[in-house]
């Protein structure tokens, strides 16, 4: 039999990405950064304004109420000599006060400024490369799904943006930031995808043709295998539907790595709740579900293609919770990989069940770090909002990785689990339980419950993303509607760091 061919059925549009001594004779947008200070907007010298353009560029800025307050976008026409049609200028806010992030945020505002420009130079990266980059990549992020090609045309972000700076001291940063953003758009990319299309088997053909283009050995288990080798967890959960579940392992493997990272990510393609199920409104979100094991995905492949010196395994369960005759119910006990038992007592807390399996399976590597990442608790956006992730585990990775995360511009905190909640895990019939059925600290028993399947002495962290991993509310900075690619960033800074720990 032929073997079946999978793709995603759209990508989202994003501007090419440029680093230049010079802006190109071509350029029909000049952006420049405007600071607020003391006495009115301040506009810094630059590599695309001679004094002249300077003074006129700022007087037409102040003529319009232009103040340089953060992420303000204000456009002005360009002197007649200087080559393009118009400056666009966004704000800095105050210099004493400025941030990568808020350049980030600044720089993603600025990009959707520039939708239908063909190309754009910038000074923005004066103040933060990198910083600049992704706010620029991730905030002209366009995913227009399969509407008409007519739609698809309309709105089309800006095509390039050149970075004007220099090239031998800066290239390292360029491309560095460059491929971070394009892990985080692949996330997007990934959960932004309808189940129609992404559903176990495809995802796991998807991530496959992605991580051998980049160079990663891939191990894909289907439903023979995982029943031969006993991921119980991950065959109840995929049980309900009439598309079976898979397990992905995605290998980077250098060849002087001394450190070793294993990811976990949740992939359900999507969540009915099973029969336990869910409330029909906002059901349409559950295509997200497979966010943790979209940024895990994202994170490995980013970091084969900056070849990082760290040996990173990411073990992804992919599965789709439905009800169906064949579901699994509540009541029912299964057994996970490597043997322990777990009572069900709510089938909508499914996504511990599989990744109870995938952890199980990556300790068996002994890595020196284990990190796994869920869209798990709607009781995380409970405790802490629809922007900041809950981290969970062994204290000084836990305490690592939230302050990562909050230096990058993807807000963490870290959580406790609760010694009273063991009562509230054991089940009479199996040796723990997957729901407390509880409305009090639902994320920090699923913390609690994943702790189970890991070894004694192993670091670990448990990272809950069900907000952050998906924007339901309004467009700002660099952060997009529906699918925001977090924690992606947060993941590879910490490799970065690890890399770091092994030279």
């Amino acid at each position: 039999m032929a073997k079946t061919s999978f793709a995603l059925p759209a990508r989202c549009t994003t501007p090419q990405l440029k680093l230049s001594k010079k802006a190109p004779k071509s350029t029909d947008v000049y952006l420049v950064p405007l600071l607020a200070g003391e006495d009115g907007p301040e506009l810094p010298a630059s590599e695309l304004l001679d004094d002249a353009a300077l003074r006129h560029v700022l007087s037409s800025l102040t003529a319009v109420g232009a103040t340089g307050r953060a992420c303000e976008v204000t456009r002005v026409a360009a002197p007649e000599d200087l080559g393009v049609a118009q400056v666009i200028a966004v704000g800095l806010g105050d210099p004493e006060e400025l941030t990568d992030e808020t350049l980030r945020q600044a720089a993603g505002t600025a990009a959707r400024a520039l939708t239908g420009v063909k190309t754009a130079a910038t000074t923005l990266g004066v103040f933060g490369l990198a910083a600049a980059v992704e706010g620029i990549a991730l905030g002209a992020y366009r995913y227009r799904g399969l509407r008409s090609d007519e739609e698809k045309k309309s709105a089309a972000p800006v095509a390039t943006v050149v970075f004007v700076g220099d090239t031998k001291s800066g290239k390292a940063e360029f491309e560095t930031a460059r491929t971070s953003a394009e892990a985080v758009i692949f996330a997007r990319d990934l959960v932004n995808t309808p189940s129609s299309h992404l559903y176990p088997e495809s995802y796991a053909a998807i991530l496959t043709a992605e991580a051998e283009e980049a160079g990663l050995e891939v191990e894909v288990l289907d439903e023979k295998a995982l029943k031969k080798q006993g991921f119980g967890g991950i065959l109840a959960v995929g049980q309900g539907s009439s598309r079976g579940p898979r397990l992905v392992r995605l290998t980077w493997n250098p060849g002087k790595a001394k450190k070793s990272v294993a990811f976990v990510g949740k992939g359900i393609t999507f969540d009915t709740g099973g029969i336990s199920l869910k409330p029909g409104a906002k059901m349409e979100d559950m295509i997200s579900d497979m966010g943790g094991s979209a940024a895990v995905a994202a994170t490995v492949i980013a970091a084969a293609k900056l070849k990082l010196p760290v040996k990173i395994t990411a073990t992804l369960p992919l599965a789709e919770n439905m009800p169906s005759g064949t579901a699994q119910r509540p009541g029912d006990v299964i057994t996970h990989y490597g043997g322990i038992t777990s009572e069900i007592i709510n089938t909508d807390a499914e996504g511990r069940l599989v990744l109870a399996d995938a952890i199980a399976r990556a300790c068996e590597d002994k890595p020196d770090y284990l990190v796994e990442t869920a869209t798990l608790t709607g009781a995380q956006m409970v405790a802490l909002g629809t922007r900041t992730s809950g981290v969970m585990g062994s204290d000084e990775l836990r305490d690592r990785i939230a302050e990562l995360g909050r230096t990058v511009g993807e807000p963490a905190w870290a959580m406790p689990l609760l010694e009273e909640q063991e009562e509230e895990l054991k089940s009479p019939v199996a040796d723990i339980r997957n729901s407390h059925n509880s409305r009090f600290g639902g994320m920090l028993f699923a913390g609690l419950y994943l702790s189970k399947f890991v070894p004694e002495g192993q670091e670990w962290a448990h990272v809950d993303i069900a907000g952050p991993s998906f924007n339901g509310g309004g467009v700002s900075g660099y952060t997009n509607k529906r699918a925001t690619g977090v924690p992606v960033r947060t993941f590879l800074a910490l490799l970065a760091e690890v890399a770091a720990e092994g030279r």
